[in-house]
C-alpha cells in the first residue's frame, strides 16, 4: 500500500462557526449540527462512511490530536466496525506525533502540533503504522487555552485515501467538548465525501 498523492489544495473554514450554537460542515459551513446532538450526529456519519469503506474493499486507520479517541470510538460503536476499522493513535502530545507517526520533527518544531501540514502527515502516515487504506487526522486546539498561539477552534483534519489527500481548516467556536464533537463529526463527513464522492457529505 502506498500513500495516496497529496491534493494540493487545503480547505479554508469561510469564517467561525459556533459549534455549540449550530451547524458546522467539514469546512465550517452549514452542514452538520455540532451541539448536544453531536454523538448522534457523528454515530451516523460512522455508519455512513463504514459502508462506504465496505463498499469499495477499503479499511481505515485514524490519528487523533484534540479528538483523544472520539473518531475511532464513534466507528467503533457501530455494528460491524471491525470489519473496516483496523485501529488508531492518540497522538496527543506534540512529540508523540513524531514519534509514534513520523511526522516531520522540523515541521513540528517550526509550527507546532496545530498546522495543517501536521494533520496531512498524520493522515498519510498513520496508513502505515495500522496498515489501513484510509487514515483520518485531527489536529487543533480545543481550548479553553492557546497552544502555539493558536486560539481556541483553530482545527485541522485530514483524510488520506489511495487516490489523494485532503486538508481542511475550520474555525469553530464554542465550549472544548462542543468544538471536540464538531471536529469528529467534521473528519468523519470529510472521509465519506473522500470514499463516497462528493455527493455523500
Amino acid at each position: 500500500m502506498t500513500a495516496g498523492a497529496a491534493d494540493p489544495a487545503v480547505g479554508a473554514a469561510d469564517g467561525p462557526v459556533r459549534a455549540a450554537d449550530g451547524p458546522a460542515g467539514a469546512e465550517g459551513r452549514p452542514g452538520a449540527v455540532a451541539d448536544a446532538h453531536g454523538a448522534a450526529d457523528a454515530h451516523a456519519a460512522a455508519d455512513a462512511l463504514l459502508a462506504a469503506l465496505r463498499g469499495r474493499g477499503w479499511t481505515v486507520g485514524t490519528a487523533e490530536s484534540l479528538t483523544g479517541g472520539r473518531v475511532a470510538a464513534a466507528l467503533v460503536d457501530v455494528p460491524g466496525a471491525s470489519r473496516s476499522l483496523r485501529g488508531g493513535v492518540v497522538a496527543y502530545a506534540t512529540d508523540v506525533k513524531g514519534s509514534v507517526l513520523g511526522v516531520d520533527a522540523d515541521l513540528l518544531a517550526e509550527h507546532g502540533a496545530v498546522h495543517p501540514e501536521v494533520a496531512r502527515q498524520m493522515a498519510e502516515r498513520v496508513r502505515g503504522v495500522v496498515g489501513s487504506d484510509v487514515g483520518l487526522a485531527t489536529t487543533g486546539v480545543a481550548g479553553p487555552d492557546q497552544q502555539d498561539g493558536h486560539s481556541p477552534g483553530t482545527v485541522h483534519v485530514a483524510v488520506a485515501t489511495p487516490e489523494r489527500t485532503v486538508v481542511r481548516t475550520l474555525a469553530l467556536e464554542g465550549d472544548r467538548d462542543a468544538i471536540r464533537a464538531a471536529t469528529c463529526d467534521a473528519v468523519l463527513r470529510e472521509a465519506l465525501s473522500a470514499v463516497a464522492g462528493d455527493g455523500a457529505r
